[in-house]
């Protein structure tokens, strides 16, 4: 189990020998939080929630330089993947991932601001349990570096959740959490670089 953090902390993306890390995953996760509809058949049916997990990508001076959601799945320089929408958000642990070659990034950018969008409008206060977590995937077993529990509900359809910075060759990430509203990552890219 990674590190916890909290609301506005950071950590520097180094190993215990000081080397930078150099592939990481970024899960993102949620539950809904609205209960179960009773069925036709007496049966229960759990409510869907489709969130959408998203990278962008910005350079020192908060200028957009490229997205990866679900409408461009790799970013323009190959070190960004997203490996595919989850409509729902059941099941356990990661709901949507996004692959990151910290060494492949490129020279231009120095932010990497991670959001969770809802394209058909449902609401914060539906979900439950959001997270996003670093994985290294540079070794066998992928350990988590850092999770980000977020706490915080409300009437808004998407969510900042936290950011990689660089500085020099080290990246750091850090918990965001803040709240905004918009249907896809397009739609938050101010709100994305005013937390840069």
């Amino acid at each position: 189990m990674g590190l916890s953090l909290q609301k506005g902390q950071s950590l520097s993306l180094t190993k215990q020998n000081g080397d930078s890390l150099t592939n990481v995953r970024l899960g993102l996760g949620w539950d809904s939080a609205v209960p179960a509809k009773r069925g036709f058949f007496g049966g229960t049916k759990t409510v869907e929630i489709d969130l959408d997990a998203s990278a962008i990508l910005f350079d020192a001076r908060g200028q957009h330089l490229d997205t990866v959601f679900f409408q461009q799945l790799t970013s323009k320089d190959g070190s960004i993947r997203h490996t595919g929408d989850n409509l729902t958000g059941e099941g356990d642990g990661d709901d949507e991932t996004l692959i990151v070659n910290l060494q492949s990034v490129a020279p231009a950018v120095a932010h990497i601001v991670f959001v969770i969008t809802s394209y058909s409008q449902q609401t914060f206060d539906m979900i439950q349990n959001a997270f996003c977590r670093v994985i290294d995937d540079s070794v066998s077993g992928s350990p988590e570096v850092a999770r980000y529990e977020l706490s915080e509900s409300g009437r808004y359809t998407a969510m900042i959740m936290s950011k990689l910075s660089r500085n020099g060759n080290v990246w750091t990430f850090q918990a965001v959490g803040t709240p905004t509203n918009g249907r896809t990552a397009i739609d938050v890219r101010g709100a994305a670089a005013s937390v840069i």
